[in-house]
């Protein structure tokens, strides 16, 4: 058993995770001067998210001057998306500049922690059968990290290759393949353009059409990255610009009923207006959504319709009910052939801990504390969960933005819980269930007027188990401005805490 407690230089702290959230926190951290950091991640290199997701076209839909560190700002990145290899290079980048590599424990999984109340440590155990001990634990595992792979009966007897998108097979050739494409999410509208010119026949199987809008992407130039290293005031206002767009215009139109009135009408237009580039007639009938712009996730592509397009693509809108050894069948009774199944059906977005079971006071599983939906003070806190924070947690997606700047926030949150475990007297911190309680009950009212609730689709937005009235609970957004979650998070109030004393 290894004690990772370190007096002196308590609180001893353990992040799950080395994405954007783990990180970006463990550089924080080690910049106020905590030194007794560990980083457990389970594959040998940092980057989560941006580390798994390598298929052909990934890349970020928040301008990449956004969808980075306001600490560390990157002058040259090579265009206004930046593609996924480029934003894994800046988490490398990051990682090493600060100084995080040396706190990294490559290769180690968590799949469990247990708070001991009588040492206010969290004793967390590894795939391996180690055990570590910490003070501090925070869950960065990110909400999007478990593949959702739907059971589809007899997939088990196709005989062709089958991967999802976040686990992409790039040793198996898609030129000439028959490939079926399960999903038309936001994975599936970045790969599809890359595969569908290789391939003999593609069919994407459609549960619902998405709103897509055009993606104003384009390569900076040289003279842009020049400038921006002369002049950083040029890159941190391109910054600011992107910041506003989001806060003061498409914001208001998902969380204001009066916003969406207002703004969804001119933001559908130009949806529509992408979908002209479909020349097929009858195509374009099965792409046109009907549920309110902005109830799900919307897409930005600036290629996917004209892919759709091509004479080898089919769009099939019927649902997929099981699988053969040559293909897949569809509730209508058509068999479609296909050499290669690609799922791109999202993640399980309920896991924002896997694959850890966490037990907090009196051996309580979160997953029982979550039994009617994830529910968390600030999308960061549990009661029953002491010295435990989550970073990307319920309710702190952005539906407009860049979920970087929701994850600074709470990383200056973290950073003054850990400041409060300096103080030898205190054993743990655990936040208050009426404080929780409340929290989320304003939360969720807030939450009925936005558009993905009463928008009227099914979205990975919403859960069911929402409770004894069977509503379906939004576990996933925010509904609010980014500028309102750092003004929350600004600071912790101790008052909200029950802090036990040694």
């Amino acid at each position: 058993m290894r004690d990772v407690t370190g007096m002196p230089g308590r609180p001893s702290i353990a992040i799950v995770g080395s994405g954007f959230s783990g990180l970006g926190l463990a550089i924080r951290l080690i910049g106020a001067g905590f030194t007794d950091l560990t980083v457990f991640e389970r594959a040998g290199d940092v980057g989560g998210v941006w580390r798994e997701n390598t298929y052909p076209g990934a890349a970020c839909d928040a301008p990449s001057h956004l969808y980075s560190y306001s600490f560390e700002p990157k002058p040259d990145w090579s265009r206004r998306f930046a593609p996924q290899p480029e934003i894994l290079d800046y988490l490398r980048h990051c990682a090493r500049k600060y100084g995080v590599l040396e706190h990294v424990r490559f290769g180690c999984e968590i799949t469990g922690a247990d708070f001991d109340p009588e040492t206010g440590q969290w004793n967390l155990r590894t795939a391996g059968g180690e055990v570590h001990r910490a003070d501090l634990l925070v869950a960065a595992c990110g909400q999007l990290s478990v593949p959702s792979v739907p059971d589809i009966p007899g997939l088990g007897d196709f005989a062709g290759t089958v991967f999802h998108s976040a686990r992409w097979d790039h040793g198996h050739d898609l030129t000439g393949r028959t490939v079926a494409v399960v999903g038309n999410g936001a994975s599936a509208v970045q790969f599809v353009p890359r595969i569908a010119p290789r391939a003999a026949k593609l069919t994407v199987f459609q549960r619902e059409p998405q709103w897509v809008g055009w993606k104003w992407d384009r390569r900076y130039p040289r003279l842009r990255t020049a400038l921006n290293r002369r002049i950083p005031l040029l890159q941190r206002l391109s910054r600011l610009a992107v910041f506003v767009w989001f806060e003061a215009l498409l914001n208001p139109m998902l969380i204001a009923p009066r916003g969406r009135q207002v703004l969804s009408a001119h933001v559908r237009a130009l949806c529509r207006t992408t979908l002209w580039s479909v020349k097929d007639r009858r195509l374009r009938a099965r792409l046109v959504p009907g549920y309110e712009l902005g109830c799900k996730r919307v897409l930005v592509s600036s290629d996917y319709y004209r892919a759709l397009d091509l004479p080898q693509v089919d769009v099939v809108t019927s649902a997929v009910v099981r699988a053969t050894p040559d293909g897949l069948v569809t509730a209508d009774g058509r068999e479609h052939p296909a050499d290669t199944v690609i799922m791109a059906t999202g993640f399980r977005t309920r896991d924002f801990v896997a694959p850890m079971r966490v037990r907090g006071l009196t051996e309580r599983d979160l997953d029982e504390a979550w039994r009617d939906g994830p529910r968390a003070y600030l999308g960061m806190a549990v009661a029953g969960f002491p010295n435990f924070f989550l970073m990307y947690g319920p309710n702190t997606n952005v539906g407009s933005g860049s979920v970087v700047h929701m994850l600074e926030s709470q990383i200056s949150y973290i950073v003054q819980a850990a400041r409060a475990l300096r103080d030898p007297g205190v054993l743990y911190m655990d936040v208050r269930e009426g404080v929780l309680a409340g929290f989320d009950a304003a939360l969720q009212h807030r939450l009925d007027g936005t558009v993905w609730n009463a928008g009227g689709c099914d979205s990975w937005y919403l859960h069911s188990g929402g409770g004894s009235d069977g509503r379906r609970r939004n576990a996933s957004n925010w509904p609010g401005s980014m500028l309102g979650y750092r003004r929350r998070t600004r600071t912790l109030d101790p008052s909200d805490y029950r802090i036990v004393m040694r």
